[in-house]
């Protein structure tokens, strides 16, 4: 008797999630229960149908796919979350294991890969890349050292509260920097601004580098 695992698949593009079903539903052992295009769709679906495995896309419009997948590990520590990127680098890695999921595909893999790191993570077992691409910190953004400060406490996950407490100014300053950034950089929404900082290696800062002692606004 074959053990059929049950799927919960995540994108915000219908012709994907489209493709992965036919693909997926096309093994034997695999059935998917649901669909989901974004984070908190993904959240309500997870806790309405409990599949075994979430395939769980990164960047959505509204509620990431990691602010997602930390949520449903927080609540459903069960089910296991392979999470789909376009990126093979530490920053991504990271960032997914923080958020709680099993394993990392990415986008370009064959077909035969995404069928097994599903397999293997239901088992228990974790499924990273393994061959990753340290994230490099380019020198020319034009972004001031505050900015880069802020940035990368956004891209760690921080609330502009958090922020403005971590570097010991208002709230309001902590927005003001952020729509800088947003301008500077041709960026319109707050997981749009994630996705630049881990291209960029941004989470490779440390508190040393990244966050001075200025405390200054």
């Amino acid at each position: 008797m074959i053990l059929v695992l049950t799927l919960l698949l995540v994108d915000d593009h219908a012709v994907v999630r489209q493709g992965l079903t036919m693909l997926l539903n096309a093994e034997p052992s695999f059935s998917v229960i649901g669909e989901a295009a974004n984070g908190d769709e993904a959240i309500a679906q997870a806790a309405a149908l409990c599949p075994d495995v979430i395939v769980m896309d990164v960047s959505m419009p509204g509620r990431d796919g990691l602010s997602a997948s930390a949520e449903i590990h927080a609540s459903q520590p069960n089910v296991a979350i392979l999470v789909l990127t376009m990126h093979n680098d530490e920053g991504y890695i990271y960032q997914a294991r923080q958020a709680g999921a099993a394993g990392c595909i990415l986008k370009s893999a064959p077909h035969e890969a995404l069928i097994e790191a599903i397999h293997q993570i239901s088992r228990g077992e974790p499924y990273w890349p393994t061959s990753r691409r340290k994230p490099q910190v380019e020198e020319d953004h034009p972004l001031s050292q505050r900015e880069k400060e802020v940035l990368t406490l956004i891209a760690k996950g921080y609330s502009n509260k958090e922020i403005a407490h971590v570097l010991v100014i208002s709230v309001k300053t902590v927005e003001t920097h952020k729509g800088h950034v947003m301008e500077k950089l041709g960026i319109k929404a707050r997981h749009e601004l994630v996705d630049y900082a881990l291209k960029k290696g941004f989470l490779g800062y440390g508190q040393s580098s990244a966050i001075s002692d200025d405390s200054s606004e």
